[in-house]
C-alpha cells in the first residue's frame, strides 16, 4: 500500500474564474519501503500565468512551452495507483479543487496535523518541517528545496505524513481529514487569547446556535457545552 503525496503549483486559486495547474509533483510513501524519489514536471495551463501567482512559484509562460496539458498530468497521477492506495496533500482541499483522484481516499496532512500536533506554533508544511524534532535533518536538502515548488513541497509533506503515521493509522488519518478539529485557543472576538475551556456557557451556546463561524469552532463549542445546547 502507498500514499501518493501530491502538490500543485497553479495559475490561480480555486475561487478564481481562470485557473489551472502549471506544475505537478508526487512523492510516494510506500508503507513497506518508505519514501520514494519525487516525480515532478511542468504543465502547460493553456493560458498566461498571472504575475501574482508567478511571484509565488516563479514559473513563467516560457517555462511551460511544450509541457503536457493538465489532463495528461492528471492521468500521470493515476498511474500505478492500486485500489487501496491513498492520495494525500497538505491542505488537500486545494489540490482536490483541480484533481479529484477518482475513487481513492484522501489524507490532508494539514488537518491531521492540527488534530494530532495541537502544540505546533502553526501547521504549514514548512513550519512543521522545522518544528518536528529532527525532521529537517532527516531530509535530502536538495530534494526539499526550494519551497513553493511542487516537487520539494510534496517531498516535505511526505516526511510529515510519515511522522503522523507514528501517531495514527492510515485509516485514522483518512477519518481525521473529514473530522472537525477540537481547537485549543480562541482566535477571534472579545475572548481572543482565552482557552476554549475558559469560555462562558452562554458564549459557547451563541457560537453553536447563532454564529456564522466554521465547523471547527462549532464542534469545539459543542464539546465544551457537553451536549447542553
Amino acid at each position: 500500500m502507498k500514499i501518493r503525496v501530491i502538490d500543485f503549483e497553479t495559475t490561480g486559486t480555486p475561487e478564481d474564474r481562470v485557473k489551472a495547474v502549471c506544475e505537478v509533483a508526487y512523492t510516494d510513501l510506500d508503507l513497506d519501503n518508505g519514501i520514494q524519489p519525487t516525480v515532478g514536471f511542468l504543465v502547460n495551463p493553456g493560458h498566461p500565468i498571472p504575475p501574482e501567482t508567478r511571484a509565488v512559484h516563479h514559473i513563467s509562460d516560457r517555462d511551460v512551452i511544450g509541457a503536457p496539458s493538465p489532463d495528461v498530468a492528471f492521468r500521470t497521477l493515476m498511474q500505478d495507483m492500486q485500489e487501496e492506495d491513498v492520495f494525500a496533500a497538505h491542505n488537500a482541499a486545494f489540490e482536490q479543487a483541480f484533481f479529484g483522484g477518482g475513487s481513492h481516499r484522501w489524507i490532508c496532512s494539514y488537518i491531521c496535523a492540527r488534530h494530532l500536533l495541537p502544540d505546533a506554533p502553526k501547521h504549514s508544511n514548512q513550519v512543521l518541517r522545522y518544528w518536528l524534532e529532527g525532521l529537517d535533518e532527516a531530509m535530502d536538502q536538495s530534494a526539499a528545496m526550494p519551497p513553493h515548488r511542487a516537487g520539494p513541497d510534496s517531498y516535505v509533506t511526505a516526511h510529515i505524513i510519515k511522522r503522523l503515521l507514528a501517531l495514527a493509522s492510515v485509516d485514522e488519518l483518512v477519518r481525521l481529514t473529514s473530522t472537525p478539529v477540537l481547537l485549543q485557543q480562541v482566535t477571534f472576538g472579545k475572548h481572543r487569547g482565552l482557552k476554549w475551556s475558559e469560555l462562558p456557557q452562554d458564549y459557547l451556546w451563541w457560537i453553536v446556535n447563532k454564529s456564522d463561524l466554521g465547523a471547527d469552532e462549532k464542534h469545539t463549542a459543542r464539546h465544551y457545552l457537553g451536549g447542553k445546547q
